[in-house]
Order: structure tokens, then sequence, then C-alpha cells
């Protein structure tokens, strides 16, 4: 085994270069100009946010498979690369319908990087301090680089032409190629040896071809469906959710979902098991193996639910908090993202905090108390106080501390958890089930906020949602809808906080030290049974080994890292 003294340094470069992969999406702030330049009206520039989060949100777990089969590394770097040259080619498109592809394929290599830099890191470090501090410096990267992302590209815009925000967002993308492709731990896939799978220990099991492993129908039933629901969900609040299409589509996509569901349990059915073991080309393994949520020893389901709430509503605060003060105060968008840049000196200091309280605190309590903090940023948004005439310091930056504090505490121990529920093999798949839940949970929550936020606005100005205009500098009627808004906000951050007070009590602690490594080999249990083997002989799959100590210089050096989620 490794000296726990220098686990940590062998470590922190990759776990650096996997959380600074999120730097390379931040174009939100520069929407205006884009719009004026390829005359795009302002009904449709969310498509430039929208194309980029439908492919990013609906390709996360097919990504991860394949990651978890062919390779963490492999697929990292070719994401980056991938991320790098659609950047590059953005600033030179004219046309409005291309530019948008170009940012869905942008998103595409964006799903390939986030499921297997959890995987990456969820692999690398045994469990541990060393692991904590990863998790916490991944996870505070998550706020931090779409402020600095924003402030960056906000800053190029005033001096120079919104292009060159492209420019500079493709060098650090590359960057984040060559430096992963140089020191990210080589990582072979896993040998997909299965406990059980033979009773004669000289004879290896039969696998099938690693591409065949791969449930190429599963995942074109959960993309279509997901894709589907996302693109409904957008396109709802701009053309109406009376329009016919929309409902139509949306329960298609549910259908297209369910049968996905049911697709995987039939694949884990023990006669297909038994085939699967015996090297048959048919049936595959199963995309997602549905049991995990009954058999990962500890409220997996729970946790993605507590995902989507908790992300929507942090998400939902920074959407909101930004409508605030551009559209109601009438603050440029430069001066709107000062008001941002404390939540990322809160958030690094938060990382250091949380990389300590992970390994001596329950995990239901940094969750109460991060789902606590979210909330509460949310209602400092929503209460009526005198919006013109109060300072930004009464409420503006306690809710904006708040909301990372919260992010913050939150993110890494949810991440941490699902790493630690799921075998060494499923590492990817896990980071691409916990972010496709918060994309999901982003999308939808959005979505009935706008609603909501519309219908208010509406009912003051006595006219119906079709005709209700858009919104203006120190107008009541935004205001009372942007309060709604930030209402509904706060009723997802409190029913997430409800989840893990029903779900997570008695889960333990989840980025605990162990004691001492355990010795098990690395096994992958398909089922807990087949006709052939009784479910005694199945064990579940073990970390190597485990470490001790990590420095606060770990956090440090990752603290500035992004996840590309964020756009």
């Amino acid at each position: 085994m490794a000296d726990p003294e220098k686990t940590p340094a062998t470590h922190r470069r990759p776990n650096a270069t996997v959380t600074g992969a999120s730097f390379t999406n931040s174009v939100v702030i520069i929407l205006p100009s884009i719009g004026r330049d390829l005359d795009i009206p302002d009904s449709r520039l969310q498509w430039i946010v929208s194309a980029y989060a439908l492919t990013f949100g609906c390709f996360l777990l097919l990504w991860g498979r394949i990651a978890d089969v062919f390779g963490k590394k492999a697929i990292f770097v070719a994401g980056s690369a991938w991320v790098t040259a659609t950047t590059v080619a953005n600033p030179f498109i004219p046309n409005e319908v291309v530019f948008n592809l170009f940012r869905g394929l942008q998103g595409l290599g964006a799903a390939a990087n986030v499921p297997t830099a959890i995987g990456i890191l969820g692999t690398t470090f045994p469990p541990g301090k060393a692991k904590n501090y990863a998790f916490a410096a991944y996870g505070a990267g998550a706020p931090l680089g779409s402020i600095f992302g924003n402030l960056l590209s906000g800053l190029i815009t005033s001096y120079a032409n919104w292009k060159w925000v492209f420019g500079v967002l493709a060098i650090l993308a590359g960057v984040v190629t060559l430096v992963g492709y140089l020191i990210i731990p080589a990582q072979p896939p896993p040998a997909l040896v299965y406990a059980g799978s033979t009773n004669n220990a000289s004879t290896p099991p039969r696998v099938p071809p690693m591409i065949r492993s791969i449930d190429w129908f599963g995942g074109f039933l959960i993309t279509l469906g997901l894709v589907g629901l996302l693109f409904a969900l957008t396109e709802g609040n701009v053309v109406g959710w009376s329009t016919p299409w929309v409902g139509v589509l949306i329960g298609v996509s549910l259908l297209l979902v369910a049968a996905f569901v049911l697709w995987q349990m039939w694949l884990e059915r023990p006669y297909n098991v038994q085939k699967q073991l015996a090297g048959h080309a048919w049936p595959p393994r199963p995309l997602v193996r549905i049991s995990i949520f009954s058999r990962s020893g500890g409220p997996f389901g729970a946790a993605l639910i507590i995902m989507a709430l908790f992300f929507s509503s942090f998400n939902g605060f920074l959407v909101y908090a930004t409508y605030f003060y551009q559209d109601y105060q009438g603050l440029s968008a430069i001066q709107t993202t000062l008001r941002f840049i404390p939540t990322g000196v809160a958030g690094i200091l938060t990382c250091f905090v949380v990389a300590r309280l992970l390994s001596v605190v329950p995990t239901y309590l940094i969750l109460l108390f991060g789902n606590a903090a979210v909330s509460i940023s949310s209602l400092l948004l929503a209460v009526p106080i005198p919006a013109i005439t109060t300072s930004y310091f009464a409420y503006g930056l306690p809710a904006m501390i708040f909301s990372v504090i919260g992010a913050d505490t939150a993110w890494p121990s949810l991440t941490l958890f699902v790493s630690h529920a799921l075998p060494q093999e499923d590492q990817a798949l896990g980071g691409a089930l916990v972010n496709m839940a918060g994309q999901i949970g982003r999308a939808i929550g959005l979505a009935i906020a706008t609603a909501i936020q519309t219908a208010v606005m509406a009912s003051e100005r006595g006219v119906d949602v079709a005709h209700v205009g858009s919104t203006q500098v120190h107008d009541e009627p935004t205001l009372k809808g942007l309060r709604a808004g930030n209402w509904f906000n706060f009723a997802l951050g409190v029913s997430s906080f409800l989840v893990v007070l029903l779900s997570f009590r008695g889960s333990g602690i989840v980025g605990k030290i162990p004691d001492k490594p355990s010795a098990q080999p690395l096994q992958r249990p398909i089922d807990e049974a087949t006709p052939s083997q009784p479910s005694a002989q199945a064990q579940t799959p073990v970390d190597i080994e485990a470490g001790h100590g990590a420095t606060d210089r770990a956090c440090h050096n990752n603290a500035i890292g992004v996840a590309v989620s964020k756009d």
C-alpha cells in the first residue's frame, strides 16, 4: 500500500484536472451581444444555452456506461478534445441554427467529461481524507466556475468582441485535454469478472467483447426519452403549455423513459443473466441495474431525488437573482456579476470546512444544513422587501453566501455517497446518474418557476398569459412575478430538506476513514442469485485500499475548478 502521507500528493494533479474541466462554459452573460451580431430575437436567445443543456443532460447516462467499459481516462480526454474543437468553431459560424447546433455538440462532449471526472475521482482516491478533499473540491468548483467564467466573459466582452470569449474557453479546454492526457493515471477498463460465474477457479468466465457489453438499445430509449422531455420543457414556456404538441411530446417521452426502466428490469432477470455470464452476444448487460436502488446499502434512490430538488432550487436562485438585478433593478451584466463574486470566496472557504466535516459528521446532518441554507437563499429574495432602496448587503449578500454554502455542502455529500454506494467499475455511471438527476430537476423546476412567474405577472397586469409582455425595470408586476418564482424555489429546497429528514437518518458518516484496507478482490455481481449459483457466493465490490491523510493544499489546488454542467 502507498504511504498515506504521499497518497494525496500523487492524486492532487488528476483532481485539479477533472475539477478544472468546468471552466469551459460560461456564455450566459454574452447572450445579448451574440443576439445582436447574429440577429437572433430575444425569444430564441435561450437556445444558445438550452442546446448545450439538452445534449449534456440527455447523454450523461450513456457516456457514463461507455466510460466504465472502455476506460474513464480515454473518454475524459476525448470529451475534452471534442469540447475544444467545437468551441473553436463556434465564433466563426454566422448562422443561428448552425451556431446552436455546435452548442449542442459542445454539450455532447461535456456529457462525456462530467461522469468520467467523478468516476476518476471515485477510483483514484481510496476512502479517507484524500477522497473527502477531492469530492469537496469538486463540489466547490460547481458554483465557482459559473461566477468566474461569467466574470471573465463580461470583462472580455467589455473590452473586446464576444468571439474572444469562445477563444479563451477553447484554450482552457485544450489545456484540460493535454494535462488530462499527461497526468491522469491510466485506468484500464474493468476485467468484467463476476462473482460466482464459475465453480472452477481454473476456468475463466467467458466474457463478451466490450462493444457488446453496452446496452445500446437501452441507451437509445433513455436518450430519446430525455431529449423529448427536456425539449418540451424548454419550449413549453416559449410556445405556450396549451400548444398540443408540447403535451403529446411530454407524454411520449415519459413512455420512453418507462420503457427503458422495464427493459433494464428484463435484462436483470436470472435467465438473461445466465446468458450474459456465458458470453452470449444477446442480451447485453443492462445500462443501469435497477436493483442498485435496493442493493446499494443506503438510500440511493433518495439521494437522486434530493439532487434533483436541491439543484433545481439552487439553480433557480441563481437564475432569479440574475433576473432581479438585471431585469428589475436594471443593472449591467458586469454590475450583476460583481454581486455574485462573494459566492466564490464563500465557496473556497466552504471547501476546506466540508472536507473535514465529511469524515466526522453524519451525512444526514450535513445534507440538512446544506438544503436549509439553499432554501434560505431563495427565501431572502422572495419576501416583500423594499427592493429599490434596500442595500445589497441587507438581503442580497446573505442570500449569495447562503446559496453557495448550501451548494458546496450538499453537492459533495451526495456525490461522495453515490461513489461509496456503487462498485469501482460503476463510478462513472454513478456520476452520470447523479448529474442527470440534477439536470432533469433543473429543467423541470425552471419550467414550473417560469410558468408561475408568467402567471403572476399576467394576473397583476390584467391580461392573459399570451399577452403578458416582457419584464420591465422597477415594474411592480415584474417584481411580484420574480418573488413568486423564488417562493417556488424555496418550496423545492424545503421539499429536499424533508426527503433528507425522512430517508437519510441513520445513514452514517459517508466520509468516515476506514481502520484498515480491505484485501478482498474487486468483483461485480450482476444478480444476487442465478439458477446455478446461490446468492451467498456473490460478493459486493470493495475499494482496493484505504488511504489516510490529506492536506489543505489539496483542496486549495482544486477549488478553482468548475463542473461543466453549470452552463
